[in-house]
């Protein structure tokens, strides 16, 4: 008997191999595909510029149908999680997880703001660093400070796993068009399937009582809770309470 199909979407400026640690947690269970979203490093390229969040929710349902899956399960993180829920709008998700996700604001007042200043500030960062990077990170210590804003405990993750995010970061040629969008995740009730919120207790990026709080007031009908002890890419911090999270959201199903 085949297994149902699980599609894992990550968030801005990264790759699918963000769930490396994440996928041999699931795969007992489901068929599992991790894509790399439009524009992004190892992604389609973005034929339209700039690059709207509708357009990745296009690439990301063409990728559906390529790969014949009409309504998989759906699992993202920040810009991941938003593609997701737009996913589900339309029809073709059997449920979501949405992992910290993006677009949950008021475009241009500050819960939006902040968050962007911080990604836009690594950004300018790793590119900066990228000549000395492969020797500063491998020091842990210098892994968990660089990428603190997204993560808790970064050291836990190899100099080549960091090299490869840094690396992932400053190939995504779509980066300035999705941090200046004016886009945002509208309401949504009666939701399509069911739907869980998973908010990192240390977002810094998108924190719960900012970005989450709008994201219970548009999508009413969720399942909300807050992941302990981990920033906004959980992967990175405790890939098994991801895992555990993504399995107990499509048991709901």
């Amino acid at each position: 008997m085949s297994k149902p199909a699980l599609v894992l979407l990550h968030g801005v400026t990264m790759s699918g191999r963000v769930w490396d640690r994440v996928v041999p947690l699931l795969t007992d269970q489901y068929d599992v595909h991790t894509p790399t979203a439009l524009g992004h490093k190892g992604g389609p390229p973005a034929l339209q510029r700039p690059a709207l969040i509708r357009h990745l929710v296009d690439a990301a349902e063409r990728m559906l149908d390529e790969s014949e899956l009409e309504r998989p399960h759906l699992a993202g993180n920040s810009l991941g999680g938003w593609i997701a829920i737009e996913l589900a709008r339309r029809g073709r998700a059997a449920s979501v997880c949405a992992l910290s996700p993006a677009g949950f604001w008021d475009a241009g007042s500050h819960s939006q703001a902040d968050g962007v200043a911080r990604l836009r500030r690594e950004v300018a960062l790793s590119r900066y660093t990228r000549p000395v990077a492969p020797l500063f990170l491998k020091s842990a210590k210098v892994r968990r400070l660089a990428m603190r804003d997204i993560a808790q405990r970064a050291d836990k993750l190899t100099a080549d796993e960091a090299l490869a995010a840094v690396d992932d970061l400053l190939g995504c040629a779509v980066t300035h068009d999705l941090l200046g969008t004016r886009e945002a995740v509208a309401a949504l009730d009666p939701l399509p399937c069911p739907v869980t919120l998973a908010w990192a207790e240390h977002d810094a990026i998108f924190p719960p009582a900012v970005n989450g709080a709008i994201a219970r007031e548009r999508l009413p009908g969720a399942t909300f809770h807050v992941l302990p002890g981990v920033g906004h890419v959980p992967m990175i911090d405790d890939p098994e309470l991801v895992a555990k999270t993504i399995l107990a959201a499509t048991r709901s199903a």
